[in-house]
């Protein structure tokens, strides 16, 4: 009888006679209540021990609604379940409902497993730039201290390099106040562009780009500063696009504490240009998004706050564009972009009040279609919503076409202003000089008149895709042909992970059909993608996430295998294939006119759901009765409730109810057979064993009481014969060499017979050490005439050989290397040559030498590479005497074999760098709250064309006489213009009507000097005759120029300056004219700060 933690009172038990063949008895436990045992499983919960195992013993398991007897060696338990004559609640109304709704078609992790390639790697983290390579089949990857390339194919790894932050970096990053998190370095900018990838990293708070081989990206070709290019925190959205002729447009805060955001133009032909700096009329807190190359323009997509909007506060989606040939304006803007423009994107549900997806997530550009899709969703602290609307190109410029919004003062409402030129393509003046190359806009309208009056209207009133509860944030576009229609299918990626495939088309009917929702994450995660990338010519999706990268298929026709599943799916890129019988794109199907869809709906989910079992509940003990004895078992129980089944779903199947571990005694096994003898003649021993294992005692049952081997005596009358064995080995012999490497052998003898098994004879070697070294010579040959003058004079040699040898028997050794001496004779015979008969015969028979042959250079090779590449270098070329070689004793080349030239003699290119700031300018305001200012300049040194600018602010204020003005007075007007005296002046008028006592004190007005000084510019003297000195400048004359840049500089240098200055003294000797002119002083151009 199984008894429980607590005891139920069962209404009859009794035992069972067991069959004739089994020593158990059987237990059976009935009771009539059919409830009880729901009651039991119920009752097991609580009382259950923590971490019991089932790794020993024999368990139980009890399945379904069906009674189901439990064996054990000598245990049979039946445990009735409920009876279905029991009265079970019915559905609600609720569950009814569920089944009735229709909900978009899923596929889980586990489904889409089998169709995804995924990479990884030990240590990066945050994989959010991803670069499409398809020329070179690779995929280029951007992550958190890594770049690498990976296969289009699988995502396999092609090549991987580390791209972190110097440790000195990091230190100054964390002393600023950054986290180690924040002090890395984060990938934000990967354009592949030709053959090099251009990529910028945050590094620590201190940016930095470089760029890099295609092929080999551990190769860096260049590396450029990264401020104004890529933003300080990788917290902050960005974006860039380089353009074909290859400039860098890139969308950006500059400054470490993110407030000067700005669209920023490098590393092109063009000069540097941006967006005003501090001017929240051109900016406002932007969220860039994405950018583009497109015609004439560049355009840039983000939300900001919307600065025209007069009630609190509200974020506002944009489009805006510059012109790609704008270089900035003369006097006004300069350094700024002149064509600057932005437009509110509207994406909206139209009604008598419209409701506004107000917040650009991201946006993808179909050039096929002129087409700019949208993903929008509701401001952050509103519910959750999102949409996705499409654009027109034409659309957008019909909106820039329109007039502007313009504001007169910050206490002026927002008014619409005639657009000057209405349809603006990015023209230039025709003049040439200072305004050469200027747009055609007017730099004061190009100044104030850069927000139009009106948004651009998406190319349907109901937008593609709307979505409650849910944020998108990711949004990627595909072209599919299907058999009669070319339809838009959306990749949306959600805030949650998974990724939304949805239908665009004009059709109402499937209009915003979800095709299928992907879930790319395990169970339970939930995070939001970095990235999303497609290649249409692969039909591949590319996810980058916060541990990998994701490689997804288009289309997974093969996964549909009936027709019915296949047209259900309503997928347009999938067909049945009538001859085939199977699912397969339009590409794959073998007769077009027997491939079909049916994409007349959205595709419904099936709710059916099978059942499946929840997790088991703790161990807990329960008793069992065998026999006289009893023990103890442990339990437990699972439910049918994850999930439980619905709508027609099938029941769990497999057991409900497990029961182990329940405690035995043990017993003998029968005694085995006796083994063999342990000898084959003379007195052995038998053994023969039993084990404690019928049953084996387990959890708590007593051991076996006995012996578990017994042994015996064997083989006594069977006497052994006589042993043949071997003797002892005898002494090893004498070596048989003495060096070199010999033999020793040594022998044996087989006792009492002939018949040992065996070798009789050992053999070793011996003496392997080498042999001393031997050497030979032979006796030295006659000599020989070698090389014969037709003057008598000759050389003569003579020969020998010499051969070493480690050898044994110096006899052995045989002759090797040759030996030559070699003689001059000359022709008069002063010589000590003895001519012998050999050296006549040859003289008589006329041989000579061969013929002498001097060197000649061959042709200079090409120049080698300059050694530097600017202040001078030197390049080196070479060539060699082979042209021809020296022979016979002929005499080498005259002259260099090598030769120098410098190259490069260029300076240097020049970065820029800050001047001093000059001195604090006096108090704007007398009280009430004005400011000092103080500018410099970037001349110490100025930057060379292309180089990097001086980066931060030229121009710093401070706050002055914050008193209050005195009662009754109205604000000072602005200050005038200098007039011919060189004063300004402004004045103020008294509010009050009647004023009193203590009202309208001081002043009504205010003068001051200009706030220029005089520099004496030099004239050339021309044809003009010597004068005596003026101002120390001798014989020349003299400019007086009132200007805030207190220098002297030559007029013949007008050229390099540009200030507007309004009074100027010209002097010729002692004699000086004042003129009140205009003066053009050209100014380097600044960089932005």
């Amino acid at each position: 009888m199984c008894l429980p933690c607590f005891t139920p009172s069962p209404v009859a038990h009794h035992l069972v006679p067991g069959p004739p063949d089994t020593p158990a008895q059987q237990l059976r436990c009935g009771w009539t209540v059919g409830g009880w045992l729901l009651s039991l499983v119920r009752g097991l919960l609580p009382c259950l021990p923590p971490g019991a195992s089932t790794a020993e013993g024999p368990t139980m398991l009890l399945a379904g609604p069906l009674a189901v007897s439990l064996l054990l060696p000598s245990l049979t338990l039946l445990v009735s379940h409920l009876s279905n004559s029991q009265d079970v609640p019915s559905e609600p109304s609720s569950e009814q409902q569920l089944c009735a709704l229709s909900e978009h078609p899923t596929v889980a992790f586990e489904d889409l497993q089998p169709w995804v390639s995924n990479f990884t790697y030990p240590g990066a983290r945050d994989f959010s730039q991803l670069a499409l390579d398809p020329s070179r089949n690779q995929l280029i990857v951007g992550a958190r201290n890594y770049l690498f390339r990976l296969s289009l194919a699988n995502v396999s790894l092609l090549q991987a390099t580390e791209w972190a932050s110097s440790e000195d970096t990091r230190r100054s990053c964390q002393s600023k106040g950054k986290t180690e998190e924040e002090c890395q370095n984060y990938v934000r900018v990967l354009i592949v562009t030709g053959r090099k990838v251009f990529m910028c990293g945050t590094n620590a708070f201190s940016p930095v780009c470089t760029s890099r081989q295609v092929g080999n990206i551990s190769r860096t070709i260049e590396k450029i500063n990264g401020v104004a290019r890529c933003p300080y925190d990788p917290r902050h959205n960005s974006t860039a696009v380089i353009s074909s002729q290859g400039e860098l447009y890139a969308a950006t805060v500059i400054d470490f504490s993110g407030r000067d955001p700005a669209i920023y133009r490098s590393l092109g032909s063009g000069p540097p240009l941006r967006t005003a700096q501090y001017n929240s009329k051109w900016l406002n807190e932007p969220n860039f998004v994405a950018a583009y190359d497109i015609g004439l323009f560049a355009y840039f997509f983000l939300r900001e706050n919307a600065v025209e909007h007069d009630c609190g506060r509200t974020v506002y989606s944009r489009v805006a564009r510059v012109c790609k040939n704008d270089v900035g304006g003369r006097f006004l803007l300069e350094d700024t972009w002149t064509t600057f423009m932005k437009a509110r994107l509207n994406c909206s549900r139209p009604g008598e009040v419209p409701f506004y997806y107000n917040e650009l997530q991201s946006a993808f550009h179909l050039p096929e279609q002129d087409l700019i899709y949208g993903v929008f969703t509701t401001n952050v602290n509103s519910i959750a919503a999102s949409a996705v609307c499409a654009f027109n190109l034409s659309a957008i410029s019909q909106a820039f076409n329109g007039p502007f919004r313009y504001q007169e003062n910050p206490r002026a409402a927002w008014l619409p202003i005639t657009n000057p030129i209405p349809n603006f393509q990015c023209g230039t003046l025709p003049e040439t000089g200072p305004n050469e190359n200027l747009t055609e806009r007017s730099l004061q309208d190009a100044q104030r008149l850069f927000l139009m009056s009106e948004a651009v209207q998406p190319v349907t009133p109901e937008p593609c895709v709307t979505q409650d509860s849910v944020r998108f944030s990711h949004l990627v576009v595909d072209l599919v042909q299907a058999k009669d229609t070319l339809y838009h299918v959306l990749y949306i990626g959600t805030e949650s992970g998974t990724i939304l495939k949805a239908l665009s088309t004009a059709s109402r009917s499937v209009r915003g059909c979800y095709l299928e929702e992907l879930h790319v994450l395990p169970p339970g995660r939930r995070e939001p993608l970095r990235s999303l990338r497609i290649l249409h010519s692969a039909r591949a999706l590319f996810v980058g996430l916060s541990d990998g990268v994701l490689r997804v298929p288009l289309e997974r026709c093969a996964a549909y295998r009936s027709q019915g599943a296949c047209l259900g799916a309503r997928d347009p890129y999938c067909g049945w294939d009538g001859k085939q019988q199977r699912c397969s794109t339009l590409e794959d199907s073998s007769n077009m006119s027997l491939w079909t869809q049916n994409i007349t709906a959205c595709p419904v989910r099936n709710v059916t759901r099978d059942g499946g079992f929840g997790p088991w509940s703790p161990w807990q003990p329960c008793e069992h009765l065998d026999g006289d004895n009893s023990g103890s078992c442990l339990c437990r129980v699972r439910s049918c409730d994850s999930p439980r089944p619905r709508c027609g779903g099938l029941d769990c199947l497999g057991p409900a109810i497990h029961i182990a571990n329940c405690s035995r005694n043990g017993a003998w096994t029968p005694w085995s057979a006796w083994a063999l003898c342990s000898t084959s003649c003379g007195i052995g021993f038998q053994v023969r064993q039993r084990s404690c294992s019928n049953p084996a005692p387990r959890h708590g049952g007593r051991i076996c009481v006995g012996k578990s081997r017994e042994e015996r005596f064997c083989n006594e009358n069977t006497p052994c014969p006589v042993p043949i064995f071997w003797a002892s080995w005898g002494s090893w012999s004498k070596c048989s060499s003495n060096c070199g490497g010999g033999v020793q052998s040594r022998r044996r003898a087989c006792e009492n017979g002939n018949s040992c098994l065996g070798c009789g004879v050992e053999f070793k070697t011996c003496n392997p050490e080498g042999c001393p070294e031997v050497r030979r010579n032979t006796p030295w040959t006659p000599w020989l005439p070698v090389n014969v003058t037709q003057g008598g004079a000759r050389q003569e040699q003579r020969f020998r050989f010499t051969c070493r040898a480690p050898l044994a028997d110096p006899h052995g050794l045989q002759f090797g290397r040759r030996r030559t001496e070699t003689r001059t004779c000359p022709a008069n015979g002063s010589g000590a040559c003895d001519t012998d008969a050999l050296v006549e015969d040859l003289l008589r028979s006329g041989s000579t030498s061969p013929h002498t042959m001097s060197g000649g250079w061959a042709a200079w090779g090409p120049w080698s590479s300059c050694s530097r590449d600017c202040e001078l270098g030197f390049r080196v070329r070479k060539r060699t005497c082979t042209n021809p070689e020296p022979r016979n004793g002929g005499l080498p080349c005259v002259g260099d074999a090598a030769e120098y030239q410098d190259c490069n003699p260029q300076a240097c290119p020049v970065r820029g760098a800050w001047s001093c700031w000059t001195s604090w300018s006096p108090c704007s305001a007398s009280c009430g709250g004005g400011h000092y200012q103080r500018t410099r300049s970037c001349t110490s040194p100025a930057p060379s064309p292309g180089e990097d600018i001086c980066l931060g602010l030229h121009t710093e204020e401070a706050l002055c006489a914050t008193q209050a003005c005195p009662e009754g007075w109205s604000p000072w007007s602005e200050w005038s213009t200098c007039t011919e005296d060189g004063a300004q002046s402004r004045s103020r008028h008294c509010e009050e009507l009647l004023p009193g006592p203590s009202a309208c004190a001081g002043n009504s007005s205010q003068s001051r000097p200009c706030p220029y000084s005089e520099i004496p510019v030099i004239l050339p003297a021309s044809s003009m005759e010597d004068a005596t000195d003026c101002a120390g400048k001798r014989n020349q004359p003299y400019l007086m120029l009132r200007s805030s840049q207190p220098s002297s500089t030559p007029l013949q240098s007008l050229d390099s300056f540009h200030i507007l200055l309004q009074t100027a003294k010209l002097c010729w000797g002692p004699h000086c004219f004042e003129m009140v002119c205009r003066v053009v002083w050209a100014v380097p151009s600044m960089p932005p700060s």
